[in-house]
């Protein structure tokens, strides 16, 4: 088989440290060199190093959770071609399993070109990503939280989620706050609600009759200042993306033309595939890179399968 990168390496990469094999294809003959260095920024720096005074060219590593990117930033600052290769399209030969039969193999699919390197943005899109999936997270948590303060309340046969779309607006907050600060009075506290409340206020009055303890209110003070902490948080990532979302505004602006497309879901996309659609041949690469058309597994004319896959994980 023909080989296009005469020299190359292969990384198997781990939380604590990183097996290397150095891979030179001289007049037919491979020689191979492995190193296990560890993971810190000195050593990753003298791994550089190494590779570049040997003449290596080209680089794949396996895409393993989150400790391919130091790595990644790293060697990027040097003159090699970087290839990230999804695992499951390298899997090693069954029975053969070692960190350093890993790095080798790698080398050896990655001099005969037989790696398909997943994309991997920019620094700009990356950092965008990292705070647009840390937003969402924070949003579940709050979700979460308002959830068990839904529980607590059902607890207390407090039926408040009944009779107004959110606990979190205006009069179901303050009810809850009147609720912790001690008020059990049906009337005093149905008299908080908005004007704008359609619930009748006989209904409302009884959806506030229960039995409130010391336990329930130390639950829902819990539960509400986490909800604020998590509440300020999201707006601090707001306020950053805003600072940093300048180089995909035009991208932006063409997305939220889109029906259903907000501002927000506009800067998910961006943050995720980037400005760049060179990467993408055709759109049906990218629609397959985000795991929305199913697959194709078919054997003897039988069609095993055809879910789609998981997107990125969140």
């Amino acid at each position: 088989m023909e080989v296009l990168y005469p020299h190359c390496a292969g990384l198997d990469v781990h939380k604590d440290m990183v097996v290397a094999c150095l891979r030179h294809t001289v007049e037919g003959a491979i020689k191979r060199e492995i190193r296990t260095v560890k993971t810190t920024t000195k050593a990753l720096l003298d791994l550089s190093e190494w590779l570049a005074s040997e003449g290596c060219t080209h680089i794949v590593m396996e895409a393993t959770g989150v400790y391919w990117k130091p790595v990644w930033h790293i060697l990027g600052d040097g003159d090699f071609a970087l290839v990230l290769a999804n695992a499951a399209h390298v899997k090693n030969v069954p029975g053969r399993k070692t960190d350093v039969n890993d790095a080798t193999w790698l080398a050896d699919l990655l001099a005969h070109g037989l790696v398909r390197g997943s994309f991997v943005p920019d620094a700009q899109t990356q950092e965008m990503r990292g705070l647009l999936r840390t937003r969402k997270q924070l949003v579940r948590e709050r979700a979460s939280h308002v959830q068990r303060m839904q529980k607590t309340l059902e607890d207390a046969n407090i039926k408040l989620d009944s009779v107004i779309t959110d606990i979190m607006g205006i009069s179901g907050r303050a009810m809850v706050e009147a609720l912790i600060v001690g008020e059990t009075n049906p009337d005093r506290l149905a008299a908080l609600a908005d004007r704008r409340i359609r619930a009748p206020a006989e209904e409302l009055r009884e959806a506030l009759r229960g039995r409130v303890t010391k336990h329930h209110r130390f639950l829902l003070r819990l539960h509400l200042q986490q909800i604020d902490t998590l509440t300020a948080a999201v707006a601090e990532i707001d306020q950053e993306v805003d600072a940093n979302v300048e180089p995909f505004r035009a991208a932006i602006t063409i997305l939220i033309t889109m029906p259903g497309v907000s501002d927000l879901s506009a800067r998910t996309i961006m943050a995720e595939i980037g400005t760049d659609m060179s990467r993408f041949p055709t759109e049906g690469h990218l629609i397959s890179w985000a795991g929305l058309c199913p697959r194709n597994d078919e054997s003897a004319g039988k069609r095993r399968s055809n879910r789609m896959r998981k997107g990125a994980p969140g």
